[in-house]
């Protein structure tokens, strides 16, 4: 099992913010010359940054880097972009800060197993890198799989059926359902142990859920399509670019297995989550089997789920029928039903923003200046590209860091590094990845954690993740948990903000800094209001009456 091995950045600690606070100063009023009056009205911020606050004097020396300044380039690059465990040189009289790195921090036994992966993966064809490249191409059937709606109907009825969780407590449909927008409303969710939908949910029974689940549930909208490559947060299940047609995932490629597609890979995932769906150590065979990483062969926790499936008539009538020859259930074939549900039930390309690709209808004046601005001076296609809205990519976005995380530091705070959890690449800490935008109003809260259940404020955010993060007022939708830690320490802990903060300011610092007004903003919201499928949010196959085994249906 890897360790998580993570420098922090060189805001560590309060004296390494008055330092650097102090070369901040020195190098704007001499290394600079900036006015003295001009120096004097930056000081507010300076005064933050003796508390470990650094956003203003960043955004200070970025807009006069985008001014033209080079010295205020180099100032920039030196304090805020240089990686962690290096010399920073004073631009003027200050002596050099030599920084240490923290003593590496232990992964704890939750964590999952994970697969090598390559250092890069190329881009999928096609996409639109920037702003710069204009409209995308319109979706069309050749951007998905051809929908083999018998194998679609298995999987309807196993995406509401409680029985692939270990406790026979929570299904797929708990987390993903239609009347959430294929998520749950709320920005951390209880998984196993607990009952209900969305806020209402509550930890119930003798194995009551005592922690939530560390992320937001994602929208599951285009997820089969052709052109996504990654999936989950943090991309930990995505398309070899070495091999085509595998997967690697933190069970390794899985080539015994004949799956369908990355979503069938990724459908096998959380049911070996303790706090999603196989509950802890001590409660089932299946949460055993998950904490004893006995997850393949026949006596792993794959097998016995496909056990149970294979155990009730009307599934295995269903599977032979589908196959046509009759045999054991497998938990590939789950796996690649589930997947051909979700490619059914959640394809959405019909929105407002389609009809205007496909020249079939015109947009609203505000949804037209929107997207002009989302495509032009926003800039926001620098990450949100392509045919699908998303380059597939991941990107240190400053979220705040809220829940029970992923890990602990070594100062007992929790946190979640997102794709360097996968790759183990400094360069990768906090970020991301980038969410596709079908019906993207309707699947807040918002953010890998939920951070956000204004979108007006996420939208702000975006703008200046390293200011947003240090004015963010907690707005989160949480079920009630007794047992739960605060949801909001980890915002307090100033080691943990710099860190995260200096990940945005990387990179942030790829792009231009855009200002909008607010009446902008609500030009990006109607534009993002076009980018609903009536259709596709009403449903194709619903919520089923009722499922095989018997148990009761998340409703």
């Amino acid at each position: 099992m890897h360790s998580n091995r993570y420098s922090r950045s060189i805001f560590h600690n309060k004296a390494g913010a008055v330092a650097v606070s102090r070369l901040i100063v020195a190098g704007l009023i001499v290394a600079l010359a900036v006015p003295i009056a001009r120096a004097q009205t930056l000081n507010q911020g300076f005064e933050a940054m003796q508390q470990g606050d650094f956003f203003t004097a960043f955004s200070a020396l970025r807009r006069l880097e985008q001014a033209g300044d080079p010295q205020a380039s180099q100032l920039l690059q030196d304090l805020f972009l240089s990686p962690s465990g290096q010399t920073i040189a004073a631009p003027a009289a200050p002596a050099p800060i030599q920084v240490v790195a923290a003593p590496p921090v232990v992964s704890p036994s939750y964590a999952p197993l994970y697969a090598p992966r390559p250092a890069a993966r190329p881009a999928p064809p096609g996409q639109i890198q920037g702003a710069g490249g204009g409209l995308p191409a319109p979706l069309t059937d050749a951007d998905f799989r051809a929908p083999d709606e018998q194998l679609a109907r298995i999987g309807h009825l196993l995406f509401f059926d409680p029985v692939l969780s270990g406790n026979r407590d929570v299904a797929c449909a708990t987390c993903h359902h239609p009347r959430h927008a294929s998520g749950d409303g709320v920005s951390l969710g209880l998984g196993a142990g607990a009952q209900g939908l969305g806020q209402a949910r509550r930890p119930v029974g003798r194995h009551a859920a005592s922690r939530r689940i560390p992320r937001n549930a994602p929208a599951l909208w285009n997820l089969g399509a052709r052109d996504v490559t990654v999936l989950f947060h943090d991309g930990r299940v995505e398309m070899d670019p070495g091999t085509p047609g595998a997967f690697l995932t933190p069970q390794g490629p899985l080539d015994y297995m004949a799956l369908d597609s990355l979503l069938a890979a990724q459908a096998l995932f959380p049911v070996l989550s303790a706090e999603e769906m196989a509950g802890q150590k001590g409660e089932n065979p299946i949460a055993d089997a998950v904490a004893a990483e006995r997850i393949h062969g026949d006596d792993g926790a794959w097998a016995m789920l496909a056990a149970r499936i294979d155990a009730l008539p009307e599934y295995d009538r269903a599977f032979t029928q589908w196959r046509g020859a009759v045999g054991p259930v497998t938990i590939d074939e789950i796996a690649n039903a589930i997947a051909a549900f979700i490619e059914f039930e959640f394809r959405a390309d019909q929105t407002p923003f389609d009809q205007y690709l496909r020249e079939v209808a015109a947009l609203s004046s505000e949804a037209g200046e929107g997207m002009r601005l989302f495509f032009g001076r926003a800039n926001c296609a620098f990450c949100h590209s392509g045919s699908l809205l998303s380059d597939q990519k991941f990107h240190a976005m400053g979220q705040p860091p809220i829940g029970p995380g992923k890990e602990r530091d070594d100062d007992g705070y929790t946190r979640d590094v997102g794709r360097y959890g996968v790759t183990q690449d400094p360069q990768d800490a906090y970020a991301f990845r980038t969410p596709m935008l079908r019906n993207v109003m309707q699947t807040g809260p918002w953010g890998h954690a939920g951070a956000f259940s204004d979108l007006r404020a996420f939208l702000h955010h975006h703008l200046d993740p390293v200011a947003g993060l240090a004015i963010y007022e907690p707005q989160a939708i949480l079920p009630v948990l007794a047992s739960a830690e605060d949801d909001y320490a980890t915002i307090q802990a100033a080691h943990q903000r710099a860190e995260i903060s200096a990940a945005a300011a990387r990179s942030m610092a790829q792009r231009p800094l855009v200002i909008l007004q607010d009446d902008e903003i609500d030009l990006l919201i109607a534009f993002l209001s076009a980018l609903d499928d009536a259709q596709a949010l009403q449903g194709r196959l619903g919520v089923p009456e009722a499922v095989p085994s018997g148990l009761p249906v998340p409703e």
